[in-house]
């Protein structure tokens, strides 16, 4: 059994005991693709389990809009050529998570979590009934905005409760659960062509998170890390987007390797999966049915990517498992929209596992690399420059197509840029497997 290590400002946070360790909960049973749990302390269950059902819906309601592309088109009157700039448009609404996160680290992890989980799901469950493109835009915009501050906060609260040796499996175990909403998004996503309303009824369902308000509200804890940070606060209080500055002065080279490793993995990945369902509907004629199942089946798969990822970089490392995970993740990408055949639902299956596996190495040096009193705010400008990547990689689409006629093309060479991933990881990100948080990045004297 692993004993976490003891910084200097004492144990590191969530660790405990072997004999305050508690056996996994049931619910872990349903979840066998987590692989053998570490050792780990009920507490440290219970915020697994919470966050996990928060992230599960978020990752639903995000997942709606790449599998109902086709058909949003279709009712909305929607141009082929304007696809790039409606997924663009959409995807900023997630820009203006910087704007929620940076309270987070002023007022708190949980309370500003239950504000996101608020935001995005009313924000969902009314796009089911928008009359236009317009409507389905601003809605959809406000979802993202929130949705993306959840995943932050997510982040964040799992890195600060989990202790040095566990904290990759934890972010990855999450991510795994995570993924499971989009796994559930596939599935109702093949009764579209007979539910009532088609998409609309599966946008309604996102509605489902507003009956667990109070649950969460009540069972939610703050983050120790947080509660000794804000006991420690005394003088002038600073504006709240201060510490989005303080990650930037005080943490430069940390905030410029991991801008530029998001930007490239977003560039490349989110242009691939927005366009994935409708490529293999419209150029292999695959039915929604069909693709439904892979994205289930494959997926359920694939997801195993994310606490394995979790799980190599806290044994071997960050930087190699990164470098693995990134590598492969580009081949697999470029791969599935150059072949064809049987080699196409083979690299789809490839590509997710890999993508999981780098956004989880990515997601915890994210927020790893920065102290308590600015995390959650260096969390959402990486999350800024990711969503950037994305926007600029659909803007490039639609400008490749001009230049190309195929929209699939233009995929494959924005895919290109995925190859910049693994080798910014070898040559210039620390390595921070096994350390304690305040060994990593240590508050700097006010």
């Amino acid at each position: 059994m692993n004993t976490p290590e003891v910084p200097e400002a004492g144990r590191e946070s969530g660790a405990g005991s072997a004999e305050t360790r508690g056996r996994p909960p049931r619910w872990y049973r349903f979840a066998p693709y987590l692989g053998r749990a570490p050792a780990l302390t009920p507490r440290q269950w219970q915020i697994l389990g919470l966050v996990a059902a928060v992230s599960f819906f978020e990752s639903y309601d995000l997942f709606l809009l790449s599998l109902n592309l086709r058909q949003i088109q279709l009712e909305l009157g929607i141009a082929e050529a304007d696809l790039g700039w409606l997924g663009s448009t959409i995807r900023a609404g997630a820009l203006l998570a910087l704007l929620i996160v940076p309270f987070a680290d002023r007022y708190g992890r949980r309370r500003m979590l239950l504000v996101t989980i608020f935001g995005y799901t009313v924000a969902t469950a009314l796009t089911a009934f928008v009359p236009d493109v317009t409507s389905f835009v601003v809605l959809q915009f406000t979802a993202r905005m929130f949705a993306m501050a959840e995943a932050v906060l997510a982040t964040v609260v799992i890195v600060e409760e989990f202790s040095a040796s566990n904290r990759g499996w934890g972010i990855g175990a999450a991510a795994a659960l995570q993924a499971c909403g989009a796994g559930f998004a596939a599935v109702m996503f093949g009764f579209v062509d007979v539910l009532p309303w088609g998409w609309r009824a599966l946008y309604f369902v996102g509605v489902i998170p507003l009956f667990f308000i109070g649950l969460w509200r009540r069972t939610l804890p703050e983050t120790e890390r947080f509660k000794e940070h804000a006991r420690s606060q005394t003088g002038v209080t600073e504006p709240v987007w201060t510490s989005v500055v303080k990650a930037a002065r005080d943490h430069p080279r940390s905030l410029a390797v991991l801008t530029v490793a998001f930007f490239c993995f977003s560039l490349a990945g989110n242009s691939a999966g927005f366009f994935a369902p409708k490529y293999l509907q419209e150029v292999h004629g695959w039915s929604p049915s069909n693709i439904a199942l892979l994205l289930f089946f494959g997926g359920a798969l694939a997801v195993v990517g994310n606490p394995l990822a979790g799980w190599l970089s806290d044994r071997l490392g960050r930087r190699p498992t990164g470098v693995v995970f990134s590598l492969c993740f580009a081949l697999t990408g470029l791969g599935f929209w150059s072949l064809g055949g049987m080699v196409v639902p083979v690299m789809w299956i490839a590509y997710l596992f890999f993508t999981m596996g780098t956004a989880v190495t990515l997601s915890t040096y994210s927020v790893e690399l920065f102290p308590t009193s600015m995390r959650a705010s260096a969390g959402g400008v990486t999350n800024f420059v990711s969503v950037l990547g994305s926007i600029t990689g659909l803007l490039g689409v639609s400008v490749l197509f001009g230049f190309t006629g195929s929209n699939w093309t233009a995929v494959l060479i924005l895919g290109a840029f995925s190859l910049l991933v693994p080798l910014v990881i070898a040559v210039v990100f620390p390595e921070t497997a096994g350390k304690p948080l305040d060994e990593i990045a240590r508050e700097k004297p006010r």
